[in-house]
């Protein structure tokens, strides 16, 4: 199987160990600013072509932020493009003070001026302020604190606001905003940034390039990006010889009273993710509606006792979904009996997760090696761990080992972003979506993907983070920008489409791109 690249996903701390050793292997600092600034100049210049001719305002900070916007301005200054900077602080570090040099010797005009900044009606914008080394918790002050301000004023005038690294005042290690101006994209370097990730409506598009800082950039155990490459080659194949017991028998226990269309969702994205057969074990009530919406599933009332799960379930299925609209009605023996006796992939979702709220230990001799994987909403996570939500959303990344050390199990921290760890510590980030999935039922969807990959592949860790991108992707299909008007039908529709998925054509020095994703203010 062909590797593809991995996109680490940094805090800031883990960034500037990446810096330090590239640095330290013979990579002269100033020349990675080169490369950087040089990079970012070329990807201004393309998706700004439209614009260029209003010319570019460059706003620099002290650091080697700033040293990136002194290497952009030069560069586009030397084919010809209008450029100036207002340095709204003095280059201290001796890289950027090198660069401003350069920059003025070649005829780049500055003004130290904050109020500048709006003065000259340039329709590009770049955001050379501040970068991974600012770090959220007390209000920007001074002169960067009016220059930031003036470039919220640029950006609901309608400017193409450029992020070099983040947009400034954004944390890159917890996402925090300390006032930051929206971003059309922002271009960053080495890596993804985690503030990029969880703030994706500051950040607009993201482009990460690469500026050679190679294996330097990925240290062991850090987390990585699914893109679409990841997926393409990580996703199990269908061979040509397969049928219907090949491609996986599913089974999904939920629809309690009520709510059987949660269990109808989990089927069919089971369905259109390839599995061969899909059997629903629903409450009594719930089976005419499962039988009419989705006839192709097989379909079976609850299983009361251990010799009905092992005669209809545990010796028929590949793989088992608990948890879709099961209710709260003997749910724990529910899930207990499936972990018990059935010795195969379980996906446990919703309602089974709830059912072993501020217990999560005990799952850990129930999921014995099985691989097993848990997908919780964030309100769910916390109720697992007997924590508060906001505690689950600032430590989104670390939660789920922490989960899944306890569980046995691979974890799946739903949100933006979607954040997959495995009982062995590796993590897997997936950054796909719209808010389309921002509603009832999504949930379900992913859980019926993620068996059915399961089934298929036998990893968890492989089976969440596919399943998520999957899903988000088909979000995206459906509609990337505008998300009022469509449902989770929609997206099951766009979901065959995603199987055939294929990687955008190499652009180097681009490592990866993201769309923005929500309205348009």
């Amino acid at each position: 199987m062909h590797h593809p690249t991995l996109i680490p996903v940094a805090d800031a701390s883990a960034a500037a160990t990446a810096d330090a050793g590239a640095i330290a292997a013979g990579i002269p600092s100033r020349a990675l600013m080169q490369r950087a600034g040089s990079a970012a100049a070329a990807e201004i210049a393309l998706r700004g072509a439209e614009h260029l001719a209003g010319g570019v305002v460059v706003v620099t900070g002290a650091g080697n932020n700033g040293g990136d916007g002194w290497v952009i301005a030069r560069a586009l200054h030397a084919v010809g493009i209008g450029v100036r900077v207002v340095e709204c602080v003095a280059a201290r570090s001796l890289d950027a003070i090198a660069e401003r040099t350069l920059a003025v010797s070649d005829g780049v005009g500055v003004s130290t001026d904050v109020a500048s900044v709006r003065a000259g009606g340039e329709r590009i914008v770049v955001d050379a302020l501040l970068g991974t080394g600012f770090t959220a918790g007390a209000p920007l002050r001074g002169s960067v604190a009016a220059a930031v301000e003036a470039l919220r004023a640029l950006a609901s005038e309608g400017r193409v606001l450029v992020g070099i690294d983040l947009p400034s005042g954004l944390d890159a290690s917890s996402g925090a905003n300390e006032g930051a101006a929206p971003c059309n994209f922002t271009i960053t370097f080495g890596s993804i940034k985690r503030g990029h990730l969880i703030a994706r409506d500051l950040c607009g598009a993201i482009a990460v390039m690469d500026i050679g800082l190679g294996v330097h950039a990925l240290s062991p155990m850090q987390p990585v990006l699914a893109t679409a490459e990841w997926f393409r080659v990580m996703l199990p194949r269908i061979q040509a010889s397969a049928h219907k017991g090949t491609r996986g028998k599913i089974a999904i226990i939920g629809g309690g009273p009520g709510m059987a269309g949660a269990a109808i969702l989990a089927a069919r994205a089971a369905l259109r993710s390839g599995a061969g057969m899909v059997k629903c074990a629903v409450a009594p009530e719930s089976l005419l509606a499962l039988q009419e919406a989705e006839p192709a599933a097989l379909s079976m009332g609850w299983p009361t006792s251990d010799a009905q799960f092992d005669d209809g379930i545990a010796g028929w299925a590949d793989a088992i979904l608990v948890g879709p609209g099961l209710g709260s009605h003997d749910t724990r023996v529910m899930v207990e009996r499936v972990l018990r006796r059935f010795a195969g992939p379980v996906v446990l979702d919703a309602d089974a997760l709830n059912a072993f709220a501020d217990d999560i230990d005990a799952l850990l001799p129930l999921v014995g090696t099985r691989a097993a994987l848990l997908t919780p909403h964030p309100a769910e996570f916390a109720r697992l761990l007997g924590e508060t939500t906001q505690r689950v959303l600032d430590d989104r990344f670390e939660m789920p080992a922490v989960a899944a050390l306890r569980s046995g199990a691979t974890v799946l921290l739903k949100g933006v972003p979607t954040v997959i760890t495995s009982q062995r510590g590796s993590t897997i980030v997936v950054a796909e979506g719209t808010p389309v999935l921002g509603t009832g039922g999504s949930g379900d969807m992913l859980g019926g993907i993620a068996v059915t990959l399961l089934a298929q592949c036998g990893d968890a860790l492989r089976a969440g983070a596919l399943a998520a991108f999957a899903h988000g992707r088909a979000a995206a299909a459906v509609s990337a920008r505008q998300v009022r008007g469509y449902t989770l039908d929609d997206v099951l529709g766009a979901l065959p489409s995603v199987w055939s998925l294929s990687a955008a054509t190499p652009r180097p020095p681009i490592l990866c791109e993201l769309p923005a994703v929500g309205e348009v203010g």
